[in-house]
């Protein structure tokens, strides 16, 4: 081997060095070799290692729906978000993508969300007792009443709708009560209402938070949080940048969508007035926050209000277009490396193992109430669609002025935690009006009393004021899933032409219609309780007074009838359309029998006797907006048919049905009877705009006396009747005309029905 010869040289001398050359090639290779380990190292680090980025979504209703946009553009460029922090809507949106939805999920389900009935707190039918769905559908108006005075609502809307679907939506993180454990960390802001502070909310329940952080004034009542009264944060944070800043942000990426101030031009409506006063204040808060912005991104949505829901694509768009225009920014965030795509979240079982159910005493209702209500008990297996149901249920009840909840793990179950905040005002004044061709013109006045003589109990008085004056008594406790239990007392009237046949005793008429004063009080003592979860099962004590004059007569007193009846009866019903005037799904079934025992017997020739009838009707879709009704329903003496003022009477349409009285296209008012009768209908109908419906029906009867006895009631029907119609739902009830026709009849008849049956 060759030496090599090295020199080195300094001031004082000249030293010569011989090293052999294998030696020294192994010190420089490992040199080269851990120093390129060194540069690679670092390289690496350099690439791996990115700055913290975090995103802040501003408040500002529907317009919030830009956020969904903005965060389908950051997905696209392999942004991954590490911190989030929002206000109002942008809590809600920012809550569920923290949650671990992407945007593309988040996109379909505010798709899907139904915003009128978010806005107005839905309750659908089916969550309303039976004696609740008879009064929630009288009346018009609801207002407090208290110490002879008339409040006002505390907002249009509890949330009650809203929670149950984040509730839903969430359930992937429903034990989590530290927001920085949440698959992103996040926070939101809400606004101390009786002192004005600032709020952070990054601990607890998260539907919680979002729902305190999105309580628009007004439009959604405060929600209570450690004492805390909380509504919408817009109105001191509507932009939380120092907040996401203090999580570890190094980059913030902020969306503004919240209004500048309006001229008095714009401000039109009340909405658009609270909207001007919560910006007041955060417009000229934004143009600090602006200049601590990195990207910055404002969508074009002048044209849109905070409840332009309707318009949700045309706002998701313009997020779309303000990100892209930033969109170098955005690139320049991320590369290769680092390139991020968010997986799709799996959500996680439906099912809900309820372990415990933990609520406070409350001083008006008892434990079982509440769990009759939810319609499940401790140690259930339920779905989210249960949990939603029983807090509908508890909530059309109006017993209550916020609820809230949350699941707590208990081992492998879950413990429902309910907080009830029982609703100050026990006494409402309700309104209502309403006019048809039986009754005419009427007026609705109640009074609705709370806890009157025991928890659990409500006290309802209609006083109806009009062509005919009527009232209804009602007193009812309702004990859960144990047996519940009312007094009734009504009074209904009227004067009109009516079949010849409804009475035997008639013969001096000249036709067959005879004019009437029609007279019914009746009182009944009843108890009832939920069959199977889902049937009303119930009985009870009857007395009526009857009273028919007619004028027709010749006698003295024109007295046909002027007799009490004391009975007992018995019913089932069943009933889950969604809604009573224009359904589009849902069975109704009823049956009842009735035994009268005694009678002061006016006419002399009473014996007892029952009566038996029911009822059942489909309702289903044929596609969006059309929908087929089919009903049938059926009825009969057993016994003597000594009192023919308790025979089935058909005719008209639109009144408010008592004892056997029911409606028939193609006759005139209770027009036709018999001790017995099968009746058919169908009814398509077409929602041509929303809230508007033509439809048309048809209707056929076999009626008579003892038509049962015989195979004469499966015969081709004896009567006929055709209708066509117009309807429209408002805020009074449904307003109907109707033009009907017989092929047995000569004439044909036109009805007007305005407003809730009552």
């Amino acid at each position: 081997m060759r030496p090599i010869q090295l020199y080195i040289t300094n001031t004082c001398s000249k030293q010569f060095f011989s090293i052999s050359n294998w030696f020294v090639q192994l010190v420089v290779l490992a040199f080269l070799f851990f120093n390129s380990q060194q540069i690679f190292s670092q390289e690496q680090q350099d690439s791996v290692k990115r700055p913290k980025i975090g995103l802040v979504l501003s408040g500002g209703g529907a317009k919030g729906f830009a956020h969904i946009g903005v965060l389908k553009v950051l997905e696209e460029a392999g942004i991954k978000i590490d911190y989030i922090g929002g206000t109002s809507m942008g809590s809600i949106i920012g809550g569920l993508y923290a949650s671990g939805y992407n945007a593309s999920q988040i996109d379909s389900i505010f798709k899907k969300t139904n915003f009128d009935e978010l806005i107005n707190d839905y309750i659908p039918r089916s969550s309303k007792n039976f004696y609740g769905k008879k009064n929630d559908e009288l009346y018009a108006i609801v207002l407090p009443f208290s110490n002879f005075r008339v409040g006002i609502p505390e907002a249009l809307s509890k949330g009650m709708y809203n929670y149950n679907l984040l509730s839903s939506l969430t359930r992937n993180v429903r034990h989590v009560r530290d927001f920085n454990k949440l698959p992103t960390p996040f926070l939101c802001i809400g606004t101390n209402i009786e002192t004005g502070e600032e709020v952070l909310l990054n601990k607890g329940n998260l539907v919680q938070a979002m729902m305190a952080s999105a309580a628009f004034p007004s439009l959604f009542t405060p929600v209570e949080i450690d004492g805390k009264l909380l509504v919408d944060g817009g109105v001191v944070n509507n932009y939380p940048i120092k907040e996401v800043r203090n999580l570890g942000a190094d980059i913030i990426i902020g969306v503004d969508v919240q209004d500048d101030l309006l001229n008095r031009k714009s401000l039109k409506n009340a909405t658009r007035i609270l909207v001007q006063i919560t910006n007041l204040q955060s417009i000229d808060k934004m143009k600090k926050k602006i200049k601590d912005t990195d990207v910055y991104i404002k969508p074009d949505i002048r044209d849109y209000g905070v409840i332009s829901f309707d318009k949700g694509e045309e706002i998701i768009r313009k997020g779309e277009e303000a990100a892209f225009a930033v969109y170098e920014k955005i690139k320049a965030l991320t590369n290769e490396t680092t390139f991020y795509k968010k997986p799709k979240l799996k959500i996680s079982s439906d099912t809900i193992q309820i372990k415990k159910i933990n609520s406070d005493k409350l001083d008006n209702y008892t434990k079982e109430y509440i769990r009759g209500k939810l319609r499940f008990k401790p140690e259930s297996t339920i779905t989210y669609d249960d949990l939603k149901a029983g807090m509908n249920n508890l909530d059309a009840t109006q017993n209550f002025s916020a609820i809230s909840y949350c699941l707590q793990p208990n081992g492998n179950e879950d413990d429902l935690d309910l907080v009830l905040r029982e609703n100050p005002t026990q006494t409402y004044l309700k309104l209502g009006l309403h006019y048809d061709g039986l009754y005419k013109s009427g007026i609705l006045l109640n009074l609705t009393h709370k806890k009157t003589f025991l928890k659990n109990d409500v006290t309802s008085l209609d006083i109806i004021l009009g062509d005919n004056f009527r009232y209804d008594l009602n007193y009812y406790v309702e004990n859960g899933f144990n047996i519940s239990f009312g007094f009734r007392s009504r009074l209904n009237q009227f004067n009109r032409n009516v079949t010849n046949s409804f009475s035997s005793l008639i013969t001096e008429s000249p036709g067959n219609l005879i004019n009437v004063d029609f007279m019914d009080v009746t009182n009944q003592a009843y108890f009832q309780t939920i069959f199977v979860q889902k049937f009303l099962m119930g009985g009870g004590f009857e007395y009526k007074y009857l009273k028919i004059n007619s004028p027709t007569l010749s006698n003295e007193d024109n007295i046909i009838e002027k007799s009490s009846y004391f009975s007992v009866f018995g019913y089932l019903k069943y009933d889950s359309l969604d809604n009573k005037s224009f359904p589009h799904s849902g069975i109704y079934f009823s049956t009842d029998v009735q035994t009268y025992l005694a009678s002061s017997d006016y006419t002399r020739k009473f014996k007892p006797f029952s009566t038996a009838k029911a009822e059942i009707a489909f309702v289903d879709r044929l596609f969006k907006k059309a929908t087929f009704k089919i009903e049938a329903d059926a009825g009969f003496n057993i016994g003597s048919d000594s009192v023919p003022f308790f025979d089935y009477i058909l005719g008209g349409y639109g009144y408010n049905k008592i004892n056997n009285f029911n409606y028939f296209y193609g006759y005139d008012f209770l027009s036709i009877a018999g001790n017995s009768y099968i009746k058919t209908a169908l009814t398509l109908d077409y929602e041509i705009l929303k809230k508007n419906h033509v439809n048309i029906s048809a209707n056929y009867a076999n009626l008579g006396d003892d038509i049962f006895t015989t195979v004469d009631w499966v015969s081709m029907p004896k009567y006929s009747g055709y209708a066509i119609g117009y309807g429209l739902e408002t805020i009074i009830g449904p307003i109907e005309i109707k033009h009907s026709w017989s092929p047995e009849m000569s004439k044909s008849f036109t009805w007007f029905s305005i407003g809730f049956l009552f």
